[in-house]
């Protein structure tokens, strides 16, 4: 029977800046089944890393601000919860891996004081068994001599060996979800491939749940089960990741699959969607997809598109539905 860790409702997080207020998630809904990785795709500033922190409650405020939604984890409503409650979740029930793992990683501790910190915060273990749990998670992420690199600096590692330390330190508390933001972004193809390993034999060996944050398509079909393909802080089209890939609706969902490319056309120039995402202050009516999308009709650009279900588990926002 297919279990529902976390539940979203109507999330909107809006910061509010001199300029206006900026409406970078605006009506995000979904649920988190066990074991399940849950996709959010699309690109640059379209809200995707907004959302993962709004769930944590890490947005900056000011400017940020959670101002509606529910986020449901075990009873318990995230956004309205004591921060007393929250901080019994962070890192131990639900962890997050976060994009730049350069900045994430304080420079003046060693690796192995940054592992065992949480170990020790949310476990109670004592020093010596802290050690011996971040050295086995060290050598689960593939960390060549975990032993030795626990007593590195940041400095001393490469891009690919400190996002194995960020996965490591993640999976310290043996957490039931994991948010990963971009984990493949700046590592070259072969530790891309490795790391994407990694949370394969996560998903598997520890029926993990993800939320996985990407803007990459081959990613959502190398590990994806479900996928959310998000423009402008909205869902624009949800489903199955097969289902999306093989039968995507929404004009901006096959743009950016189109976008692909393909190891057999070699003469030819890479595909791109022209134009660029909306500023999010003071957004105009419609749909918000409307100046870049070849198939606009007049309706798209006086109102905004509803949810249209297409099939099972499949739907999409778009006036062609």
């Amino acid at each position: 029977m297919d279990i529902t860790l976390l539940k979203v409702t109507n999330l909107r997080t809006y910061f509010f800046t001199r300029r206006g207020v900026v409406k970078a998630v605006d009506g995000v809904s979904f649920e988190l089944k066990r074991g399940e990785c849950l996709c959010l795709v699309g690109e640059s500033g379209c809200g995707k890393t907004v959302t993962a922190l709004s769930l944590l409650r890490l947005i900056d405020s000011p400017p940020g601000r959670i101002v509606a939604g529910e986020v449901r984890y075990d009873r318990l409503d995230l956004i309205t919860c004591t921060q007393e409650e929250l901080r019994r979740v962070r890192g131990k029930e639900i962890a997050m891996i976060f994009q730049d793992s350069q900045s994430a990683l304080n420079p003046v501790f060693t690796i192995g004081d940054q592992v065992i910190e949480q170990i020790k915060l949310h476990l109670g273990s004592e020093e010596r068994e802290a050690r011996r749990q971040a050295i086995s998670l060290m050598t689960e992420v593939g960390m060549p001599d975990a032993e030795r690199a626990m007593d590195y600096y940041p400095h001393h590692l490469s891009g690919g060996m400190k996002q194995r330390v960020m996965i490591a330190m993640s999976l310290s508390c043996d957490p039931k979800v994991l948010i990963a933001d971009e984990p493949t972004t700046a590592v070259d193809v072969t530790i891309k491939a490795q790391i994407m390993d990694i949370f394969r034999i996560l998903k598997e060996k520890r029926q993990m749940s993800l939320i996985f944050i990407t803007h990459d398509l081959s990613v959502v079909a190398e590990i994806g089960d479900r996928a959310i393909v998000m423009y402008a802080g909205k869902p624009c089209e949800t489903g199955t990741v097969t289902e999306i890939l093989k039968h995507p609706r929404h004009p901006y969902t096959i743009g950016l699959i189109n976008c692909l490319p393909d190891a057999s056309v070699t003469t030819t120039r890479l595909t791109s969607i022209p134009g660029t995402p909306p500023d999010l202050i003071g957004l105009p009516p419609g749909c918000l997809f409307q100046p870049r999308c070849p198939q606009a009709m007049p309706i798209c650009a006086g109102k905004e598109p509803q949810e249209s279900v297409v099939s099972e588990g499949h739907t999409v926002r778009c006036h062609l539905y």
